[in-house]
């Protein structure tokens, strides 16, 4: 496939400056150094690029950073034909057009000196700077002669951990796949492929997440053309003829102007032509495309204001496609996009989609980070340094919470092959919701993430004893899935050693959870002990049926000892447990039975179960509790409780408050759906010290709205 064949994006390339032309401009590099008081005119592109969004920007340094590029990588070409330094410059106006700053400028001139030349990362440093040096440092690739078949994976781990404290990292490096991906037809068929899927897998979607639009678009189209030749040959012809035909979206637009000036506001009206990959994906969803579906209308308007004062004529005046409405205004994307979307229905019937957005949010949708610089950089060349300030939030791109979600779980994916693997599977997660702590906070997670996920986001290696959660005040179980804007509580055990189940990795979406959920799973394999994730081999059903009506409801694995109950009886040597249908604690008036396999399970004398045991003949046996102040540590007291009360907003919330105020740790809880506006909640617990069960027991009838709290004597339902 030949260079021109693998840029699709021509037909669709704004008017006004045209692409450099790489052959002459390597015939004016040949040319050498010029006088030092002229710009070289290699470099008079991007002089003009970057002129037009810093009209006071210094060019000396472009200028030094030009002649050290062009004299270190003099004599090297490119498999295309052109000298090498076609290739920084050709990057260096990708990044110019985009808006970036100088010190990005320089820095991309100098790209791969240090990588492909002598120079080194010192002088570097000495003759440009330490934020030239960091940026060129960061988009050097390892050599394969140290890593072998890590080099890959490892150089973009260590050019993410450089992204993390400075975003202009990987603006340097979309822009140089770019250039790279735009003269991909000189290389072997095999390997345009191999790096076309590694720009569709990494690449693409980080420039999704970075917010470079105009990058991540083209790209996308030259791997389709790659990858998908037939469907991009056919996409390509669909759009060859729409173009030779009436567009039916001038007259709307037409339209849309007139109703605009009508109202008074002043607003540019534009077709956006749709690039090749949105027009593919149109034509999958609705089968046969209509006219209009080659193009949305762009109107962009100066304040944040005259965008709903737009959206509020073009829905007076124009019939709206409800269903395509979506404010980005009020609530952004994860990656700084911000814009009105809606569709309207034009005068002859043809449906047209509609993009509303400010100039500055039209050029932070475009360039994303790159137009933004780094925020921390106060060096004058910044966009901050020229345009309006914005919020501190959206001023911030250098800390995304997807970035620092990935720089958290990489630290613990030592091995390449699972750091490439995760690193795959997480940039896939292409939506990300926010959810709310109760104790104040937000996390950022991917769409799908669940509780599992909140937890190891919120508390790292400690939501290893994660036992439950209460999403929007009701509790939930781990699995839940959280949706955006949702409040989670986590309840962790107070037991350190306990560790998470295998389940949960059916539940982890984060990277960060599953790496450490594997990790854990691999150092304990039989369990942490007395974990409460680790269950006892189950029991028959006959005995099941008496022992412990609700499997997991029981004391657990660790108590089948007199020592470890506190209870003796009257059969010496026997393992003893406690029952889980009544959990009893000192003082309670206990009995025991004797069960297959010889344990003994004891029971409250007023237990239901005891009366079922005598039935079937089981022979009672005689327990008593030991001195309490002897045996036993603060997980070995559990009981369930039940809480009748009248349904109230935020009723669950106090209930678990007010059990945590006392100390005792939630092993499992139930609430069942309200009847007549009554609501019973069923609670077991960890008690720190059985003589606190009275006072925990007032306290829960303390809370408003609670008429009723009692021993449980019935199985608690299933958890």
């Amino acid at each position: 496939m030949s260079a021109e064949a693998t840029d699709p994006g021509a037909h669709a390339r704004k008017r006004g400056r045209p692409r450099i032309d790489l052959r002459r401009l390597g015939r004016v590099a040949l040319l050498g150094p010029v006088a030092r008081d002229r710009l070289p005119d290699a470099i008079g592109h991007v002089a003009e690029a970057h002129r037009a969004h810093h009209p006071d920007a210094d060019l000396t340094v472009l200028r030094r950073a030009y002649v050290l590029a062009e004299s270190s990588h003099r004599g090297q070409m490119r498999k295309s034909g052109e000298p090498y330094i076609t290739h920084p410059l050709a990057v260096t106006l990708i990044l110019a057009e985009l808006g970036a700053g100088t010190t990005t400028l320089t820095a991309s001139l100098l790209h791969d000196t240090v990588e492909d030349t002598e120079v080194t990362l010192d002088q570097v440093r000495e003759q440009f700077g330490d934020e030239v040096c960091y940026l060129v440092d960061g988009v050097t690739k390892l050599e394969k002669v140290d890593y072998g078949a890590a080099a890959e994976p490892e150089t973009f781990r260590k050019m993410l951990v450089a992204t993390g404290n400075d975003v202009r990292v990987m603006s340097i490096k979309l822009a140089d796949r770019l250039h790279n991906m735009r003269t991909l037809g000189v290389m072997r068929p095999e390997k345009q492929a191999r790096i076309a899927k590694v720009t569709r897998d990494v690449l693409i979607p980080l420039a999704e997440r970075l917010g470079v639009q105009a990058l991540k678009t083209e790209l996308e189209d030259l791997v389709f053309a790659i990858l998908h030749p037939e469907e991009y040959a056919g996409t390509r012809a669909l759009i060859a003829a729409a173009d030779g035909g009436q567009d039916p979206l001038a007259e709307i637009a037409e339209s849309v102007r007139a109703t605009l000036r009508e109202a008074g506001i002043n607003a540019e009206v534009l077709i956006r032509p749709r690039h090749f990959v949105s027009v593919h994906r149109v034509r999958s969803k609705r089968g046969a495309l209509r006219g209009t579906d080659f193009g949305r209308l762009l109107v962009l308007v100066s304040e944040d204001a005259d965008c709903y004062a737009v959206l509020g004529e073009l829905h007076t005046c124009f019939t709206p496609v409800v269903s395509e409405f979506k404010d980005f205004i009020a609530a952004p994307k994860f990656n700084l996009y911000q814009s009105l979307h809606t569709a309207v229905v034009g005068p002859e019937g043809a449906v047209a989609e509609v993009l509303i957005r400010t100039h500055r949010m039209h050029k932070v949708a475009e360039a994303g980070v790159v137009a933004l610089g780094n925020p921390y950089v106060q060096d004058g060349t910044t966009t901050a340094q020229h345009d309006e300030p914005v919020d501190g939030e959206r001023a911030d791109p250098t800390r995304p919470g997807w970035l620092s979600r990935l720089l958290q779980w990489q630290e613990s994916a030592t091995d390449p092959d699972t750091f490439w693997t995760t690193l795959r599977d997480d940039l896939a997660q292409d939506r990300e919701i926010t959810v709310f702590g109760a104790e104040g906070g937000t996390l950022g997670l991917p769409a799908g993430a669940s509780c599992v996920d909140a937890a190891y986001a919120r508390y790292g290696d400690a939501a290893h004893g994660c036992i439950g959660a209460r999403v929007n005040g009701r509790l939930a179980t781990l699995s839940t899935v959280l949706t955006d804007g949702d409040t989670v509580q986590l309840l962790l055990a107070q037991d350190a050693s306990s560790g998470p189940s295998p389940e949960w990795l059916d539940h982890a979406r984060t990277p960060a959870a599953r790496i450490a959920i594997a990790g854990w799973l691999e150092a304990h394999p039989d369990g942490a002990p007395g974990s409460h994730k680790t269950r006892p081999a189950p029991p028959r059903a006959q005995d099941r049926a008496a022992d412990d009506p609700v499997p997991g409801l029981g004391p657990g694995p660790g108590r089948t000892g007199d020592r470890d109950t506190g209870v003796t009886v009257d059969v010496p040597g026997a393992p003893v447990r406690l029952a889980g249908c009544c959990t009893p604690v000192p003082p309670d008036d206990i009995i025991g039975f004797t069960v297959r396999g010889g344990a003994v399970t004891v029971h409250r004398r007023e237990c239901p179960a005891t009366a079922r045991m005598r039935a079937v003949g089981r022979p009672a046996v005689g327990a008593r509790w030991h001195d309490t102040g002897a045996w036993g540590g603060p997980a070995d007291h559990r009981v369930t409780l039940v809480a009748e009360s009248f349904g109230r907003p935020r009723l669950l919330a106090d209930l678990t408050e007010a059990i945590a105020a006392a100390d005792a740790a939630i092993v499992s809880a139930t609430v069942e759906p309200p009847s007549e506006q009554r609501v019973r909640h069923t609670y077991t617990l960890q008690l720190p010290d059985a003589a606190g069960l009275p006072a925990l027991m007032r306290a829960m009838r303390a809370v408003p709205g609670v008429y009723d709290v009692s021993r449980a004597q019935q199985p608690a339902a299933a958890r």
